[in-house]
């Protein structure tokens, strides 16, 4: 980067930041496109990371933190092109309260937008209906339909993993992810798994066998069950 010129190395994007959670076991953030960033960073000389808005890689503090952690790791500061005078590493009062505020007001337009959507949603999810989303490896939307279908070739890759789990418990997520992408199996993306997919797969197990969850909502889906 000089002066006010940047030159982009590459582009990563996540499907979804909205449901981002932290996996409790490795303490990081389960988003396929941030670990992929992450292993970038890992092997090559970078000097920022260059986003829209700090909303478009945390919506939530645990996450900002996680992400700090990380970036400083590998010596990595932000540019944020609605926030140009954000950084990981400046201390000074005015930008921390300007850009605090302005966090502040996207979590507020978020809740607003979630509370006049959550009443429909809710009543679909109590009838088990899929209510949108990142759509689960297995399955795809059907088309002209909010409803979920199983995806044949994706469903055997879901079936694999529970398989694999199953013959060797003992495995760590990253020998499981190693054997699938060794018995040729690949992503929705047609990329090479990696742990933090597999975790993924294995965490929806209810939903596999056909149960649905939406919030505190548990029933039974209308969508066909691939164990």
């Amino acid at each position: 980067m000089s002066g006010s010129r940047i030159h982009i190395l590459r582009l990563f994007k996540d499907e979804s930041i909205s449901g981002a959670k932290v996996d409790e076991e490795t303490f990081e953030v389960d988003r396929l496109g941030f670990q992929e960033m992450l292993e970038y960073l890992s092997h090559h000389e970078v000097d920022y990371v260059v986003t829209l808005n700090t909303s478009r890689l945390w919506r939530s503090d645990i996450v900002k933190v996680l992400v700090h952690r990380e970036l400083k790791k590998y010596g990595v500061d932000i540019r944020s092109i609605e926030q140009p005078q954000y950084s990981i590493h400046k201390k000074d009062p005015s930008d921390f309260l300007i850009n605090g505020l302005m966090e502040l007001l996207d979590q507020y337009q978020r809740l607003e937008i979630s509370l006049k959507l959550g009443r429909g949603r809710n009543k679909k999810s109590q009838q088990g209906g899929y209510v949108g989303g990142n759509v689960a490896l297995g399955y795809k939307v059907e088309k002209g339909k909010k409803s979920l279908v199983i995806d044949e070739r994706q469903a055997k890759t879901v079936q694999r993993v529970f398989d694999l789990k199953e013959a060797y418990p003992s495995w760590t997520l990253t020998q499981l992810a190693e054997q699938l992408n060794e018995d040729g199996h690949r992503t929705k993306q047609g990329k090479k798994f990696s742990k933090v997919q597999v975790k993924r797969i294995l965490d929806r197990k209810a939903f596999y066998c056909g149960l649905y969850r939406y919030g505190e909502i548990t029933t039974n889906g209308k969508h066909q069950a691939i164990l």
